[in-house]
């Protein structure tokens, strides 16, 4: 994409947003990157703004981030970062800058994250994006665009949520460089590769059931709430205890009793 590179805003500045408008990479980082009210990309020299979501999505996105956070807290294995951390893919046929709505970097990933970058070196492992359907160009950037830039960079698996099943897609690149869907096992459940043991319902995304209800769940108990679980354990261990006291307790009364012994008696 070519584009004429128009003179940045002077004081006092045209109002936002700047949707559209062409810049330089160097102006991007220092003017656009951060300090407005809308979140901006930039595509091979031009600011993109950043779509949103439709509080439906935004529900469907935050109960599959839980999910993700709570695999994280049980396995270790990657950091995580939302919106505010940008990334740059230089392309074959040109060079963008994203701003996932969130981003995983796995432990081993040869560009790890550090505690005061603002934009990430590297090429994450995993992507998400909620993907916003506030106009035509937004949605296409989600599903078409950023498809194809996130696997010709190299992002190992990238995730679609909204509040339409038909619009939710998962990914995972193949061989071959492209994205193919992520199987969907028996029971309608994917798995990461990325997040080895990391897995969901495809239903549940709809039903956004209440993480201390899936504690019993197979799909689910190996990595939620795991501290509930075992604080579970130890009540059940300690009933299972007292218990076991309760009916020495009895034995012994009843023994006394045969030999003419009240246990009652003070």
């Amino acid at each position: 994409m070519s584009a004429v590179l128009l003179p940045r805003p002077s004081l006092p500045n045209p109002p936002e947003p700047y949707d559209g408008m062409a810049v330089s990479e160097a102006d991007y980082w220092e003017f656009y990157y951060l300090g407005h009210d809308v979140t901006y990309e930039w595509n091979d020299g031009v600011l993109e703004e950043k779509g949103v979501s439709d509080y439906l999505t935004f529900r469907v996105y935050d109960w599959f981030i839980q999910l993700l956070t709570e695999f994280l807290h049980t396995y270790p294995m990657a950091d995580r970062v939302g919106l505010e951390m940008g990334f740059r893919l230089a392309l074959p046929n040109k060079v963008v800058i994203r701003r996932p709505d969130y981003g995983v970097v796995r432990h081993d990933n040869p560009a790890p994250l550090t505690g005061l970058a603002q934009s990430y070196r590297g090429i994450f492992d995993l992507c998400i994006e909620g993907v916003s359907t506030s106009s035509k160009a937004m949605q296409e950037r989600d599903t078409v665009v950023k498809k194809v830039e996130y696997a010709a960079g190299g992002v190992r698996e990238y995730y679609l949520l909204h509040r339409s099943p038909r619009l939710r897609q998962f990914y995972q690149l193949s061989a071959r460089g492209v994205y193919e869907p992520m199987p969907v096992a028996p029971g309608g459940i994917i798995q990461s590769t990325v997040l080895p043991g990391f897995q969901w319902r495809l239903d549940d995304l709809d039903r956004q059931p209440a993480l201390d209800t899936l504690i019993d769940d197979p799909v689910y108990q190996q990595y939620v709430l795991l501290n509930l679980q075992q604080a579970q354990q130890r009540v059940e261990q300690a009933e299972q205890c007292i218990q076991q006291e309760r009916q020495r307790a009895e034995r012994l009364a009843a023994q006394l009793r045969a030999l003419g012994i009240d246990p009652d008696a003070e």
